[in-house]
């Protein structure tokens, strides 16, 4: 299975063969190098693990520089590291290094981020309750109303939509199509939203489902 490591840069729209505006995400997709490959016979799955960005030897800890150096990396090391599972044993050695030319137009990718954190929210923001009415004093406008049940089971019932912490989590949007690749300076645009704020880490793997089909 493709993957590599990328980065959000921000979203724009280009036009298609036919001239349609199409919204894209620009991502930064690797430069990626191969850290480490995992095989079935000796870890039990099959595996790559992927470093992207760069980090001086001072901000990165002896085992990280340890475990890098048996890939050749002994400079800057990579800031951020994620493995890719593979159908197979790949026989893509460590220290290969892995660009966006990896994807090519009309791919398919499912896109993994970190959503953007908005911190402890009500339930009128969280969930889209429509709170209580304004008029005659309204004194309850974004509460939530009644949370339990006085006869059975007599406590709140587990999974109960209430306030709480809102954002801040691991999502995968499925089968986003590559509009077209610019492999000299590492840029995929991809049709529609991904997750995260701008700056944030992505994963991109070829489409699960769509290979499936």
């Amino acid at each position: 299975m493709k993957g590599l490591i990328g980065k959000k840069v921000g979203m724009t729209q280009v036009y298609d063969e036919s001239g349609k505006v199409v919204p894209v995400t620009v991502i930064q997709a690797g430069p990626c190098v191969v850290v480490a490959v995992k095989t079935r016979e000796r870890d039990g799955y099959s595996a790559m693990q992927l470093g992207f960005g760069a980090r001086k030897a001072k901000n990165v800890s002896k085992a990280i520089q340890g475990h890098c150096a048996k890939a050749g990396v002994k400079e800057l090391f990579p800031a951020v590291l994620r493995e890719i599972r593979q159908a197979a044993d790949t026989d893509v050695a460590p220290g290969t290094v892995l660009k966006a030319d990896v994807f090519a137009a009309d791919d398919y990718l499912d896109i993994t981020g970190t959503t953007k954190g908005r911190g402890f929210q009500g339930v009128v923001k969280r969930h889209g309750f429509g709170g209580g009415r304004a008029s005659h004093g309204g004194a309850w406008t974004r509460r939530p109303g009644s949370i339990g049940c006085r006869e059975w089971p007599g406590n709140v019932i587990k999974g109960k939509r209430m306030p709480g912490h809102m954002g801040n989590d691991r999502r995968t949007v499925q089968n986003l199509q590559v509009v077209r690749v610019m492999a000299d300076d590492d840029v995929i645009l991809v049709r529609g939203a991904v997750p995260g704020p701008v700056g944030g880490t992505l994963i991109l793997r070829e489409a699960i489902k769509r290979r499936a089909k």
